[in-house]
């Protein structure tokens, strides 16, 4: 079970029948022995088994004598700025996009930095499976509360020039997720004419599921972008660490033209810097960082290891094409709501709609992220490597850095397993829409057929 439950770099399952109160209580105690640190600060969101779990969780933590700040609802990205701000570990639960009946945890270090497979989950995985509880303190640890939003709001506003805003009509999709209660708080001083869409925090998602990779849960928001005639829509995610954007014809940006638009943006502000970008980005990203100046480092998926290498490179900006943006200046953290008033600082200076302004971004056609569920996901990734092997095909490379990437010369894949569901992600790439087309179908066949 903890196998399934302990990810590359979180913690998530369904509750009760994977994730329960008393698994939870033994990773709260587990993680403040790891941390060592005075304090945890706990977060979560609105989803219902989020109550009992935090719960759990800080009855873990205080056993050992370890105090914890309470910080009520909040974002992901609100979380991993208390982090840095108050410079103490920190427990975010929430499962992100996934149903309502998951739930999970992100941990992080002070500072925010990150805790994942290769940076400390391994080693509280271990403490958990030998339900190695220490001595009990001889003082519990204390609970006390705090309210961190007004602090982040002011935070993620110092990412833009205000005085270069304009009213910009923006409709924002919070698919009754924390952005309904943080969305509002970041652009109430600032110029934008904001409506929000699914504001009502819901963990059972009663409108549509809380993931906006997909692009069924874009349409309500495209149909309302049009109707009222925005000059932008935003989708974020369930714990509205993600957004991704949808242009003022209701087209959705993919993650890699957004990771581009604030590259460049980054790139004028600091000029010459590094920025990272993932494996699944188009190849169009690194092509403009250097195009503008900077340095392109390409790095694996997933927050946990995108922090290390920023920490290491002293990047300024990193970007995945799910719609994980970071921020050197955000303790290395990522935030959908900066990398969305970054993009509206640009578009604010810019005598162009959004719909001509990504023009210059976008120079290949990519099939976005296709999940196809297999029985065995490491068997299909190999017979595949097997279809595609270079031995065979002249001009054609692997690479093996996470999941299998394949580059043709003219179109590339990536094929790889999830962390958290049991589903191959298919991300694909070519030179024009029909061969983009014509190659995904040719890809996905050969998925089904092993």
């Amino acid at each position: 079970m903890l196998d399934t439950l302990f990810k590359a770099y979180d913690i998530r399952g369904v509750v009760p029948d994977q994730l329960n109160s008393e698994l939870v209580r033994r990773i709260g105690t587990a993680f403040a022995a790891f941390a060592g640190a005075p304090r945890i600060l706990v977060g979560r969101d609105m989803r219902e088994s989020g109550v009992e779990l935090t719960q759990a969780f800080v009855d873990g933590v205080t056993a050992t004598g370890t105090d914890v700040v309470d910080l009520g609802l909040m974002s992901t990205d609100e979380l991993y700025f208390a982090s840095g701000r108050l410079d103490a570990p920190g427990a975010m639960f929430t499962a992100s996009h996934n149903p309502a009946r998951y739930n999970g945890i992100k941990l992080c270090l002070p500072g925010a930095r990150p805790v994942g497979e290769d940076t400390g989950l391994a080693e509280i995985k271990a403490a958990v499976a030998a339900d190695a509880a220490p001595e009990p303190a001889a003082e519990r640890g204390t609970v006390t509360t705090d309210d961190m939003l007004d602090a982040f709001a002011t935070h993620v506003r110092s990412f833009v020039d205000r005085d270069v805003l304009r009213p910009l009509r923006v409709v924002a999709d919070t698919a009754n997720g924390m952005g309904g209660l943080v969305v509002p708080r970041l652009f109430s001083e600032l110029p934008f004419d904001l409506e929000v869409m699914y504001g009502e925090l819901d963990g059972n998602f009663p409108n549509h599921p809380a993931d906006p990779i997909q692009l069924d849960n874009l349409r309500d928001l495209q149909a309302r972008v049009l109707a009222v005639g925005a000059d932008v829509g935003l989708a974020f995610d369930g714990d509205a660490d993600r957004c991704f954007l949808v242009d003022d014809q209701a087209q959705p940006l993919s993650g890699s033209t957004t990771t581009a638009l604030v590259a460049a943006a980054m790139l004028e502000k600091y000029p010459a810097s590094s920025v990272l970008y993932n494996l699944i980005c188009s190849k169009s990203v690194p092509e403009i960082i250097t195009e503008r100046g900077g340095t392109p480092i390409r790095t694996r998926v997933g927050h946990s290891f995108i922090k290390s290498v920023m920490a290491q490179t002293g990047a300024i900006f990193g970007g995945e094409h799910s719609g994980h943006y970071y921020f050197r200046d955000n303790y290395r953290a990522d935030s959908g709501s900066i990398a969305a008033l970054v993009v509206l600082e640009v578009l604010s200076k810019s005598d162009q709609p959004l719909s001509e302004l990504r023009k210059p971004f976008e120079r290949y056609a990519d099939s976005g992220e296709i999940n196809t569920e297999v029985d065995d996901p490491k068997a299909v990734i190999g017979r595949m490597s097997a279809a595609f092997d270079p031995e065979t095909h002249p001009g054609m490379t692997q690479e093996w850095v996470d999941g299998l990437t394949v580059d043709v010369g003219d179109w590339w894949f990536n094929l790889r397993p999830s962390n958290t569901e049991p589903l191959l992600r298919l991300n694909l790439e070519a030179a024009t829409p029909a061969e983009c087309e014509a190659h995904t179908a040719e890809v996905l066949a050969l998925i089904k057929e092993s």
